[in-house]
């Protein structure tokens, strides 16, 4: 059996569509092409593969011909984008202290990314590490990663901050790049890790502002909260279920797959639940017919495949059958007529 891909927030592709459209490309075909949409990157919590984010980045990349896509992914993001993780490391007595809540908590953003602090004398070395995987390339993911880490250093330690240098493991890109800009400090490919050094005494400078009580009750939430695979059985399924519409390879034994279960156990969660994984797919169908079909901003032929059918002769079946009349028709009623089932 081939390995799942991993599980990560939506969070993390965070700017893409903004970006993407910047240098001409068209987002929304770069995102259909590895099964995800612009509405999923809406909801910051939605859990995508992270094979699917990794081959976007490279696709991004390439098509682009911007060898440092990755580094303009990462130079937008800031600590309000990692939610409340990024609260509770705003409220830190250090710097230092900070990235260490995140080397605690990265796995509840991207459980395929480790961060590793080392001090080392004078220096502090910040290890960036993907888990393994099939992938040829991860240089934009890496690349993104190292830019967030270098952009919440900066913020938590004012724009006047540089770190010691930024590593990469991979070759130097070819032509000008943002990389001196980005960075602006000694820069080293063909690495032994990809990071960065660090002063030890910048990094342990206390951190104005802190707000004692506010730190309490961020942390004591943060302790609560929930992985991108760790909601129930029915919660998880359904957002699989969203996820693997649109490439046409929905099934219930597809969403056990990336559950890292078997169908029937799957089956059994369900059922504990008092759901299933028709009644799920059913639901989700109906939601998206809500948004997309009675909007009309879409037409017909991107609304099937939203929805995982193959052809505009199979949503509009589906449609007789669940509502007894064509979408285009539907689409008209007003939306206290149209919004039932007719079985």
């Amino acid at each position: 059996m081939p390995a799942v891909s991993p599980l990560i927030r939506s969070a993390t592709l965070y700017g893409y569509v903004d970006l993407a459209e910047s240098v001409g490309l068209d987002a929304d075909a770069m995102l259909a092409h590895v099964g995800l949409s612009r509405q999923m990157l809406g909801e910051p919590d939605h859990p995508i593969r992270f094979e699917a984010a990794q081959a976007l980045l490279e696709a991004s990349a390439r098509r682009s011909g911007l060898a440092d896509f990755g580094l303009r992914m990462g130079g937008r993001r800031r600590l309000a984008n990692l939610g409340m993780i990024g609260m509770v490391m705003r409220e830190e007595t250090t710097a230092l202290a900070a990235i260490q809540t995140l080397c605690r908590y990265v796995h509840l953003v991207n459980p395929t990314l480790r961060t590793d602090v080392e001090t080392i004398g004078e220096l502090v070395v910040i290890r960036e590490t993907f888990a393994p995987g099939s992938a040829r390339s991860r240089r934009q993911s890496v690349e993104t990663a190292v830019a967030v880490m270098h952009g919440i250093l900066r913020e938590l330690l004012g724009p006047e901050w540089r770190a010691r240098r930024a590593c990469f493991t991979h070759r130097a890109p070819d032509g000008v790049t943002l990389h001196q800009r980005l960075f602006d400090c000694p820069l080293e490919f063909d690495a032994e890790f990809d990071g960065l050094v660090c002063a030890r005494k910048e990094l342990a400078r206390e951190l104005p502002g802190r707000d004692e009580a506010l730190a309490r009750f961020t942390q004591a939430l943060l302790d609560r909260s929930p992985g991108p695979g760790a909601a129930g059985a029915a919660a998880n399924a359904r957002q699989l279920i969203l996820a693997l519409l649109p490439q046409g390879r929905c099934c219930a034994g597809e969403v056990a797959r990336h559950l890292g279960i078997d169908r029937r156990t799957l089956h059994r969660r369900l059922c504990a639940e008092s759901s299933g994984f028709g009644l799920l797919l059913q639901e989700v169908r109906d939601e998206l017919a809500a948004r997309h079909v009675r909007d009309g901003s879409r037409s017909l032929t991107e609304v099937a495949d939203l929805m995982g059918f193959a052809s505009v002769s199979a949503l509009s079946h589906w449609f007789r059958k669940r509502h007894g009349c064509a979408p285009s028709d539907w689409r008209t009623r007003p939306p206290d007529r149209g919004g039932g089932s007719s079985t």
